[in-house]
Order: structure tokens, then C-alpha cells, then sequence
């Protein structure tokens, strides 16, 4: 029933924006029209156009993602190992994060230059420090009885991390990474917006200034497939841990 009801609420909004769009309810030039996105879809398609911007903005969505989650989790251990490093970062990790990073995304530029480096960064700034705050967080709330039992086997600190902290914070970490997808998406649309020459907003910067509507919608939807496909990806993913956890 719900899977019925979202696909019949999809294909409402279809049939009412083409109606729309066809009886000048609505500005077919401002808003566009399913069916002129799709004739554009398939126009890029035949160029090729449209697999190389897409493809390049999957790229860096994809690096700026494995890039947040290795620099997280590594950052977040390191937080739990000293208690000294925690105290001096924390603060800091906690205002870094709530730094509007599209102030930086000019900045970058100046710094690292017109480049798909610059792009890569903007993306792993907007995710990364609320990552390790989180992580840290999870790693520290740990049950500290499992920790001395650990410890009064014989256990080191290396045998709390890779035999507890880690193993019980793979649904968070899980968690996390489905959050910061999206983030990293994000993150390269706003750098492509001000430093490249190819990717999906690349296609939506352009098209919005030369009024060309139909590529920005069509980006726009292209970009909420790739977030939608790699959300169920995880999503998956998370189950599968989850299901081996209670195993």
C-alpha cells in the first residue's frame, strides 16, 4: 500500500506539471515540462554530454564521501585515545561545524585555485566535522563496564577499540554515512557552482544564467536519482549490519 501510494503520488505530480506546463497554468519557460526535460535528457544523451557531467559529479560525490567517513572515523579515535586532544579540539570541531561552509567555498577558490581539488574540499568541509563529533560522541558513550571487562581479561586499549568501540558503533557509523551522502553531494554542487567547467551544477550555474531552464531542471532531477540510488544503497547496507549485529 505504501509503495502503491508513493508511486501514485509521483505520478500525480507528473500528469499535474505537463498539464499545467501545456495549459499555461504555470510558466512552461520558467518551470519547464516533464516532457521537455526528457526531450533533453535524451538530446544530452545522444551527445554524451550528459554521462560525463553526471559522471564526474558522481566521481567527487563519491571521494568527498570516502574521504569524510576515513577522515571521521580516524579523527573520532583519536579523540577517544587522548582525552587531553578531545579537550583541546573540541571546541574548535564544534564551531568549525557550525561555520556556514559556502562562506569558504570563495575562499577555497582563492587558495587552492579554479579546480576540481577545491571542489573535493568544499564537499568534505561540510561534512566532516559534524562527523567526528558524532562518532566521538558514540565512542565515548560506550557501556564503561564492557570496557573494565575488557580490560580485566588482559585486554589493551587496542583490544577495546577493535573488539567493542568500533564493532558497537557500526549502526552510528552507518547512520552517519547515509547523512553524509548527502552532504557531500551537496558539497560538490555548491563547488562546482563556483570552480568547474563540467559536472551537474556546472549544468545548473550555466543554465541558470543563460536561461536555459531545462537543463537546470534536469540536473536537478538527475541529482535526486543519485541521492535516492545511493541512500537505498545504504540503506541496505545498514540493514545487513543491523541483521548481523542481532545475529
Amino acid at each position: 500500500m505504501i509503495v502503491f501510494s508513493r508511486i501514485a503520488l509521483f505520478v500525480l505530480f507528473i500528469i499535474m506539471w505537463e498539464t499545467g506546463a501545456r495549459t499555461g497554468s504555470i510558466d512552461a519557460f520558467i518551470f519547464s515540462s516533464p516532457s521537455r526535460i526528457a526531450a533533453t535528457l535524451i538530446s544530452m544523451c545522444r551527445s554524451g554530454d550528459i554521462f560525463i557531467h553526471t559522471g564526474i559529479t558522481l566521481a567527487e560525490t563519491l571521494l568527498s564521501f570516502i574521504l569524510v567517513l576515513t577522515a571521521g572515523i580516524l579523527l573520532a579515535i583519536l579523540l577517544w585515545a587522548s582525552d587531553t586532544v578531545s579537550g583541546i579540539l573540541e571546541p574548535y570541531l564544534v564551531i568549525l561545524n557550525s561555520l556556514p561552509k559556502s562562506a569558504l567555498a570563495p575562499v577555497l577558490i582563492v587558495w587552492l585555485g579554479n579546480n576540481p581539488k577545491t571542489i573535493i574540499v568544499t564537499a568534505v568541509s561540510i561534512a566532516v566535522f559534524g562527523t567526528i563529533i558524532n562518532l566521538y560522541t558514540s565512542f565515548s558513550q560506550i557501556d564503561s563496564e564492557k570496557i573494565k571487562l575488557i580490560k580485566m581479561l588482559g585486554g589493551n586499549r587496542l583490544d577495546v577499540l577493535f573488539r567493542l568501540i568500533l564493532p558497537s558503533s557500526l549502526p552510528i557509523i552507518i547512520s552517519n554515512a547515509k547523512v553524509n551522502i548527502g552532504l557531500c553531494l551537496v558539497g560538490v554542487i555548491i563547488g562546482e557552482f563556483l570552480a568547474a567547467r563540467r559536472g551537474l551544477g556546472f549544468l545548473i550555474i550555466y543554465g541558470s544564467q543563460t536561461f536555459k531552464m531545462n537543463w537546470v531542471l534536469m540536473s536537478i532531477v538527475i541529482l535526486c536519482i543519485i541521492a535516492g540510488v545511493l541512500y537505498l544503497i545504504l540503506n541496505r547496507l545498514e540493514k545487513c549490519v543491523n541483521k548481523y549485529m542481532a545475529s
